[in-house]
C-alpha cells in the first residue's frame, strides 16, 4: 500500500494566501470606486449655500398647503405622467405652468422636463420612459399658498 505524505503548511503558503486575499479586496474596491465615479456626479444642488437660504421658505409653503388640506399625487403608467392636485374639499386645484422634471436617481443622464396639461381633472403628459426608477418633480406657477414643488419616485416598467 502506498503512503501519501502531505507537504507542511509554511510561511510561504500563508504569504500567498494573504496576498490573494488582499488582491481580491483591492480589486473589488477599485471596481466599485470606478463604477460609482462613472455613474454618479455627486451633484445634488448647484449651489448648496443658495439652496440653504430657500429651505425654510419652501418648508413654510409646504406647511401652508398641508394645513389647507391639499393632497398631491404623481403616478406613471401606460406612458403617461399623471399629477393630481386636490384642495381640502377634494376639488381639483386650478393650476398654471404645470411641468414635470424627470430624472434618474443616480447617473445624471436621461433627465428631461415636460409640460403637463389638464385632462379629466388631472395634469398629464405622454412620455415613454425607459424601464427603471425615476424621480418626478412637479412644479407650478404661484398659487395663493405659494408654488407647488412636489417630488415623488415612480417605476417605469
Amino acid at each position: 500500500m502506498a503512503s501519501t505524505t502531505s507537504k507542511p503548511f509554511t510561511g510561504r503558503h500563508m504569504l500567498l494566501i494573504s496576498i490573494a486575499f488582499f488582491a481580491v479586496v483591492i480589486a473589488a474596491n477599485l471596481t466599485m470606486a470606478i463604477s460609482s465615479a462613472r455613474t454618479w456626479t455627486g451633484l445634488v444642488v448647484t449651489n448648496s449655500y443658495v439652496a440653504s437660504q430657500n429651505f425654510q421658505t419652501v418648508q413654510d409653503t409646504i406647511a401652508r398647503q398641508v394645513a389647507a388640506g391639499w393632497t398631491l399625487q404623481v403616478s406613471y403608467a401606460d406612458g403617461l405622467v399623471r399629477f393630481a392636485a386636490l384642495d381640502g374639499d377634494g376639488a381639483p386645484l386650478a393650476l398654471t405652468g404645470v411641468s414635470a422634471f424627470l430624472r434618474r436617481p443616480v447617473g445624471g443622464h436621461d433627465d428631461t422636463t415636460i409640460a403637463l396639461h389638464l385632462q379629466d381633472n388631472q395634469y398629464v403628459a405622454a412620455i415613454d420612459l425607459p424601464a427603471g426608477v425615476w424621480d418626478v418633480t412637479v412644479s407650478t406657477d404661484s398659487t395663493p399658498l405659494g408654488t407647488i414643488s412636489y417630488e415623488h419616485r415612480v417605476m417605469a416598467r
